[in-house]
């Protein structure tokens, strides 16, 4: 059992040396915008909500109001559900504070604005979803996130025919991006294809809990997630903060609406049909729950979309066995952290076992161990360095960012790490079930109220965290 959990963390530390193998695609801020306003590309910002607070929606308010672009090139819609009468009415008290907001309702599936759906996908066979499977044809679409971009996305895209460059962005209730947000968009669209900006959360000293959900996005959006942007390796989305010409993605049928999360299929979808991926350093802030239950709830769903995008999706956009191993190489790192469940315990009664010189392991297995110690020391020196430099974007004070760095000391991460043994078990079980379907949102609190509006005033903090 020691020897398969050795070799178990030597296949992870050679995936990981992979994954650091393949090269970064950044945006270049210092790269010019476009020569003239009217050849900017002409944003619009979706912004999918649930029976959010009203207090959450103000703060992203406050930070869309600062975006440092034209006026002229750019909406901002938020898409609640026509039936979510309590976040219309806090969306149109808003509107009197930020009159750039507008606000479009999505009906049931039943209204007939929906038929500019049903009809370009029809037309489309890249919607395979529609085409084949057991939901094929089916308009009952699951009441969640996706739902509402897909309505979005194609009343936008009739809306502004006319528009040329026209981009679509989509971020998180609490989500606040930078005030270059825009202006990244329009310089990296004129290198890549598709655009994902970084995200960072601003109450990770909430708790113990937020702290570690914190430092899961350290380790992957803000470490190892931008190595997808290498075209030869497939990529995924973030579900936030990421730009794509419309045209692009109603060529390629839109969001697949019966995946739990939208992220990893169309960021697959993309790569297949040869688009190009830019990483904007410049982050959004957002929260992580603050209580383990949340957390585990949040990463149950991911878990579950992971699984069902990486199955038969992969299969119906024709992915190549090798494409597909390389796909299933983006879920690997987050899968394998069961495997501390098995090496931790196994690893401290071989440490006994040594100590109190009663050791009977081989010669080859001592050595792979003392192996995987050292490149286990190196990652995570290279992490902590990491994720010291990534607290600076927010907090000001050195005594919170050290205060943080205790709450994840490689102790308490270790143990976390085997805690993702419950949502890895109840993501597959959902996969399994083909569940997920239902929007199990996150509750947002506002947790960033104070901090974001003390980052409007500091334009560029969150830049260039290279």
């Amino acid at each position: 059992m020691f020897a398969i959990s050795q070799l178990l963390y030597l296949g992870c530390f050679l995936l990981e040396m992979y994954f650091r193998s393949l090269r970064v695609n950044r945006v270049d801020m210092d790269d010019p915008l476009p020569a003239t306003e009217a050849e900017m590309p002409f944003i619009v910002l979706l912004y999918p909500v649930l029976r959010e607070l009203e207090r959450t929606m103000e703060t992203t308010f406050t930070s869309l109001a600062k975006l440092d672009y034209p006026r002229s090139r750019y909406r901002v819609v938020a898409i609640p559900n026509s039936n979510d009468s309590e976040t219309i009415a806090s969306l149109q008290r808003l509107t009197t504070a930020f009159p750039f907001v507008e606000i479009l309702e999505v009906p049931p599936t039943t209204d007939p604005r929906w038929d500019v759906v049903w009809n370009a996908w029809d037309a489309n066979p890249k919607a395979y979803w529609w085409h084949r499977g057991k939901r094929a044809g089916a308009k009952d679409l699951p009441p969640k996130k996706t739902r509402q971009l897909v309505y979005a996305l194609y009343q936008i895209a009739e809306t502004h025919r006319d528009k040329t460059n026209l981009t679509i962005d989509y971020i998180d209730a609490d989500s606040c991006p930078p005030a270059d947000h825009f202006k990244a968009a329009a310089i990296g669209l004129q290198k890549y294809d598709v655009l994902q900006a970084r995200n960072v959360a601003g109450n990770l000293n909430a708790s113990l809990a937020a702290a570690f959900h914190a430092f899961d996005h350290m380790t992957w959006d803000g470490a190892k997630y931008g190595h997808l942007s290498d075209p030869r390796q497939p990529f995924w989305v973030l579900g936030k903060g990421l730009f794509f010409k419309v045209d692009d993605l109603i060529a390629l049928g839109g969001f697949h609406p019966w995946i739990t999360i939208e992220d990893p299929e169309v960021g697959q979808r993309f790569w297949k049909n040869g688009k190009t991926l830019g990483i904007i350093d410049s982050s959004l802030i957002e929260e992580v729950p603050e209580t383990f239950s949340e957390g585990i709830t949040q990463r149950k769903r991911w878990v579950a979309g992971f699984f069902q995008s990486l199955g038969a999706p992969l299969k119906e956009m024709d992915f190549t066995f090798g494409e597909r191993m390389r796909a299933w190489t983006n879920f690997l790192p987050c899968m394998s952290l069961w495997v501390n469940t098995l090496g931790i315990p196994l690893g401290i009664w071989a440490a006994w076992r040594f100590f109190t010189g009663d050791n009977a392991l081989p010669i080859w297995l001592v050595v792979l161990s003392v192996f995987n110690i050292i490149a286990f020391t190196v990652l995570m020196v290279g992490l902590y360095m990491r994720t010291w430099t990534r607290t600076g974007l927010v907090l000001e004070r050195t005594a919170d960012r050290v205060g943080y760095m205790l709450m994840v000391n490689p102790i308490f991460v270790m143990v976390w790490w085997c805690v993702w043994i419950i949502p890895l078990t109840l993501g597959f079980v959902m996969y399994l079930k083909d569940s997920g379907q239902v929007w199990q949102r996150t509750e947002k609190i506002d947790a960033n109220n104070t901090l974001v509006r003390s980052k409007l005033d500091q334009y560029g903090v969150l830049r260039h965290d290279h």
